[in-house]
C-alpha cells in the first residue's frame, strides 16, 4: 500500500458527507415532517416510531450484507465504488418517492426503499479505509471521516432546513439529492482502487446468521422490555390505586381522560415505557452477544457485553431526543411543522457545532485522564442536558433549548471518541473484527429502543394531558443517559 497524500484523505472519506447528509435530512426533517402531513396528531409519533423502526432493521440486515459482498467483488472498477454508484442511483428514485409521496403507506415505503438504497452503498464504503489506508495513516483517515459524519449536522441547518421551513418540501429534497449525486461522483471518480483478480474465500452466510442473531436480540430485549415494564406499571398502578381508592384503569388512549380514576393507567403507561426501554436495552445486547459470540466468548469478557450496553443506552437517548425534536417543538411553541423544521434544523446545528468542538480534544482527554472518566463526564453532561431540555416542554425558551442542545453536543462528542476507544482496549485483538461487529447492535438497536417504544408511550400520555408525553419519554432518555454512567462501573470491574 503506498502512502497516501493529504487529499487522497478527502477523496477517500468525502462520501461519509453524503452519508449523513442524507440521513440526518430524511431522518431528522422529510420523515417526521411528512409524517405529521399524512397521519392524525393522536396517532403521530407512533407511526413515526414504526416507520423509523422498520427502517432501521432494513439498515441492520442490508449494511453487513452488502459489505461482504463488496469484499467478493470482482468488478474492474473496484470492490466498494460500484456499489457506491448503484447505491445512490437507487437513491435518487427514493427521493422522488418521498418528495411525490401523498400518503402514510406510500411514505412508508419510499424510506424502507431509500433505507436499502443507502446501505447498498454504506455497507461497501466502510470498506475504503481497510482497503486504500496505510496502517500509520488509518488515524488520520479516521479522524477525518469523522467529521466528515459530523459536519452535516451543521450543513443541514444552514442549507436544507430554511428551505423546508419555507414550506419547499420538493425543493429541500431536491437539494439533498443532487449534493449526495454529486459528492458520489467526485468520490467515484477520484479514488483509485485495484480490482481484485480472484475472489476471495470469503464466506458469506455465516457472518449473516450473526448479524440475524443480533437483531434477533435486540427484537427479543424489545419484548422483554415491553413486558417487564408492563410488570412493573402495573404494580406502580396497583400502589397509587390502593393510595387514591380508586381502582385500576386499564384503559386504552381513546377512553383516557383527566380524572383521578385514570392515573394509575398513567402512571402503567409512563413507568412501564421507561422500564420497557431499560430492559429492551440490557436484555437485547445480553441476548444478542450470546447469540452473536456463544456462551463461552461472552461469558469471558463480560465487559465487552457491558460497553455495548453503556454504547446502546447513550445512543438510544441522544438518537431519539433529536428523531422527536421537532414534535416536541410543535408542541411547546404551538407551532407548524414548517416553522418546526426550521427551528429543528437550527437546534440540530447547534448540537453538531457543540459535537464537533468536543470531539477534537477527547481522544487527547481519553488518553490523559482515561476513557471511563470521560464516559462518566460525557454521560453525566447528557443528563443535564436532557434534563434541562424536558423542562421547556411546558416552559418553552429558546435559550433555555439551544443550551441544552449545546451541553449535549459536547456531550455526545465526548462519548463518541472516548466509548469507541475504550471498545478497542476491551476486544482480544486476534478476534477484533468479529467483536466491533456487534457494535451495529448499538447503532441499529438505539432507534429501535427509543423511538419504537416511546412513540405509542408518547401517543397515549399526550391524549390523557397535552405535552405529558414528551415530558415521560424526555424522562426516560434522561433515565437512560443516567443509566450509561452506571454501567460504566461493570465495564471497570471486568477489565
Amino acid at each position: 500500500m503506498k502512502k497516501l497524500r493529504w487529499y487522497d484523505f478527502i477523496t477517500i472519506n468525502l462520501f461519509w458527507l453524503a452519508l449523513n447528509l442524507r440521513n440526518t435530512a430524511v431522518g431528522s426533517l422529510f420523515q417526521p415532517y411528512l409524517v405529521d402531513a399524512f397521519v392524525r396528531p393522536e396517532i403521530k409519533n407512533t407511526a413515526f416510531g414504526i416507520m423509523r423502526t422498520a427502517g432501521l432493521i432494513i439498515a441492520l440486515l442490508v449494511q453487513p450484507a452488502m459489505g461482504l459482498l463488496s469484499d467478493r467483488s470482482l468488478s474492474r472498477f473496484g470492490r466498494r465504488r460500484p456499489f457506491l454508484f448503484i447505491g445512490v442511483l437507487l437513491e435518487m428514485i427514493c427521493f422522488a418517492a418521498i418528495a411525490f409521496s401523498w400518503n402514510y403507506a406510500s411514505l412508508l415505503i419510499a424510506i424502507l426503499l431509500i433505507q436499502f438504497a443507502g446501505n447498498v452503498s454504506h455497507g461497501a464504503l466502510q470498506g475504503l479505509i481497510p482497503d486504500l489506508v496505510p496502517e500509520d495513516q488509518r488515524g488520520r483517515a479516521s479522524a477525518l471521516k469523522a467529521i466528515f459524519e459530523l459536519l452535516p449536522l451543521v450543513l443541514v441547518g444552514f442549507t436544507i432546513s430554511p428551505i423546508l421551513g419555507a414550506g419547499n418540501l420538493k425543493l429541500a429534497v431536491l437539494v439533498t439529492a443532487v449534493s449526495v449525486l454529486v459528492i458520489m461522483l467526485v468520490t467515484v471518480f477520484t479514488v483509485k482502487e485495484e480490482p481484485l483478480k480472484e475472489k476471495p474465500n470469503i464466506p458469506f452466510w455465516p457472518p449473516m446468521l450473526r448479524v440475524l442473531g443480533m437483531l434477533a436480540g435486540i427484537l427479543l430485549g424489545a419484548l422483554a422490555g415491553l413486558a417487564g415494564g408492563g410488570l412493573v406499571g402495573g404494580l406502580a398502578g396497583w400502589i397509587t390505586s390502593l393510595a387514591t381508592g380508586k381502582p385500576i384503569v386499564w384503559a386504552t388512549s381513546a377512553s383516557l381522560t383527566l380524572s383521578p380514576s385514570t392515573v394509575p393507567a398513567v402512571v402503567l403507561i409512563a413507568v412501564g415505557g421507561g422500564v420497557a426501554m431499560v430492559v429492551a436495552v440490557v436484555a437485547g445486547v445480553w441476548s444478542g452477544t450470546l447469540t452473536t459470540l456463544g456462551r463461552s466468548d461472552t461469558l469471558k469478557n463480560p465487559g465487552f457485553v457491558w460497553w455495548v450496553v453503556n454504547r446502546l443506552l447513550f445512543l438510544a437517548a441522544v438518537t431519539s431526543v433529536q428523531a422527536y425534536a421537532p414534535y416536541f417543538l410543535m408542541y411547546a411553541f404551538k407551532i407548524d411543522r414548517n416553522a418546526a423544521a426550521s427551528m429543528t434544523g437550527t437546534l440540530v446545528m447547534f448540537v453538531g457545532i457543540f459535537t464537533l468542538l468536543s470531539a477534537f480534544p477527547s481522544g487527547w482527554l481519553a488518553d490523559k485522564i482515561g476513557r471511563n472518566r470521560i464516559i462518566v463526564i460525557s454521560g453525566i453532561l447528557a443528563t443535564v442536558g436532557n434534563a434541562l431540555l424536558m423542562s421547556t416542554i411546558w416552559l418553552p425558551n429558546m435559550v433555555v433549548i439551544y443550551a441544552a442542545g449545546g451541553i449535549i453536543g459536547l456531550a455526545t462528542g465526548l462519548f463518541m471518541t472516548a466509548n469507541w476507544a475504550l471498545g478497542t482496549d476491551l476486544v482480544p485483538p486476534e478476534e477484533a473484527g468479529r467483536y466491533m461487529g456487534i457494535s451495529n447492535l448499538a447503532g441499529a438497536g438505539a432507534g429501535i429502543v427509543g423511538t419504537g417504544i416511546g412513540g405509542p408511550m408518547a401517543d397515549m400520555l399526550n391524549d390523557y394531558l397535552p405535552g405529558l408525553g414528551y415530558f415521560a419519554i424526555f424522562a426516560a432518555y434522561t433515565l437512560l443517559f443516567a443509566l450509561s454512567v452506571v454501567s460504566v462501573k461493570w465495564i471497570q470491574r471486568h477489565q
